[in-house]
Order: C-alpha cells, then sequence, then structure tokens
C-alpha cells in the first residue's frame, strides 16, 4: 500500500482470472471513504483498522468487483455498479445502482463512458487536486497510455477508439490533475496534459 496522494492510497494485486496484475485505490480523504475497484492487499484487512474504514466500493465496470465482497463482510460498506452492469451478478452479491451523471458517495461524480460496455464510467473526484479514476476504457503501459487488445473491444475496434476519444476528449473540460487506472500505475501530476497529448495523437 503506497500514499500516491495525502489521503489516497494505490496497490497492484495479481489477478489469477485474466493473468496479470491489477491496480485498486482507496480515498480515505474522500467522506465518507470509497474503495475502487478492489482486490485485497498483502497487508490484508487489518491494514485498515488504524485508518478511516471504507464506507463504499466503487466500480468502474462490472468486471471489477473483484474482492469487494470481502470488504463488504468485514466493513459492511455498500458497492456500486453502473445500473447497465447489474446483470453481472449472480450469486447473491448486494450492489447499489447508480447511473451516468450521478453524484456517488464522498463527493464522486460518475461520468459516462460507455462505448467498450454501456456500464463502463470513469470516477472524477475534485478532492486531493482533483482525480480521474479510469476502469478499461484507457490502460497505463509503463509511461505511456493506451487501449485494451482489439480483440476485447468487440466487431470494430477503430470504431470504439474514436468513440473513447470522443468521450475523455470531454472530460478534459474537469479539473483533474492525477489519473487512477484498474490497468497501470497512477499518474500523479500533470496527468491531465498527457491524457489531452495522448488523445490529440488518435486519428479520427
Amino acid at each position: 500500500m503506497k500514499e500516491i496522494l495525502p489521503g489516497i492510497f494505490h496497490w497492484t494485486t495479481y489477478h489469477e482470472g485474466i493473468g496479470q496484475k491489477v491496480h485498486s485505490c482507496f480515498l480515505s480523504c474522500a467522506d465518507p471513504p470509497a474503495l475502487i475497484d478492489p482486490r485485497m492487499p498483502e497487508e490484508g484487512l487489518a491494514w485498515f483498522n488504524a485508518r478511516p474504514r471504507p464506507a463504499n466500493a466503487l466500480l468502474t465496470n462490472r468486471h471489477h468487483y473483484r474482492h469487494s465482497g470481502r470488504f463488504e463482510q468485514a466493513f459492511g460498506l455498500k458497492v456500486w455498479c453502473h445500473r447497465e452492469g447489474l446483470h453481472e451478478f449472480t450469486a447473491g452479491e448486494k450492489i447499489q445502482p447508480f447511473a451516468h451523471g450521478d453524484e456517488l458517495p464522498g463527493g464522486i461524480l460518475a461520468l459516462p463512458v460507455g462505448v467498450l460496455c454501456p456500464e463502463e464510467t470513469a470516477l472524477f473526484f475534485p478532492g486531493c487536486g482533483g482525480i480521474l479514476a479510469i476502469g478499461d476504457a484507457i490502460v497505463r503501459r509503463g509511461d505511456d497510455l493506451g487501449f485494451v487488445p482489439d480483440a476485447l473491444m468487440g466487431d470494430d475496434p477503430e470504431g470504439v477508439k474514436r468513440g473513447l476519444k470522443k468521450v475523455f476528449s470531454g472530460h478534459l473540460d474537469r479539473d483533474f490533475d492525477s489519473l487512477l487506472f484498474a490497468h497501470g500505475r497512477p499518474w500523479v501530476g500533470g496527468a491531465k496534459e498527457g491524457l489531452r497529448r495522448f488523445l490529440e495523437g488518435l486519428p479520427g
């Protein structure tokens, strides 16, 4: 667990289902505190004992439930997913639905992405200098931004990329300086301009 900004913690875990490391975050500076796309950190639940306990787990899409159930059992928190993704949860998971444009607990805004899948959501937190959390829509490999492989983008990968460019170009109107990723290490400071350069370099 690494504090990348005051009250914002990031960690990586190995996801056996997809055979790669994935990324999760905890915003203790939100009121109430929130997890984003959480998996269990190496430190386990005990790590949270000395900190404000998470009250919500926010999913950027339905595939990122990950270990939310363990946190729900431990802390009684609520798990939130866009309503278009609720069909994924057939094993009795307790899910709170939201819609794009909603303000979630902690003052976090559910910004529309869609395109990749109907429920894909970017989470904007105006606190801590401005944070934008991205699920599967954009990934970070090393220092470079990119997309998931074309094979995961359906029948029209180029159309999906054009759609994502349009959506995120609109999100540049938001006041943020750092990016959190479900797939890739955080970009702390200067991330808005980095995202702008990436989008401007895309065709379409």
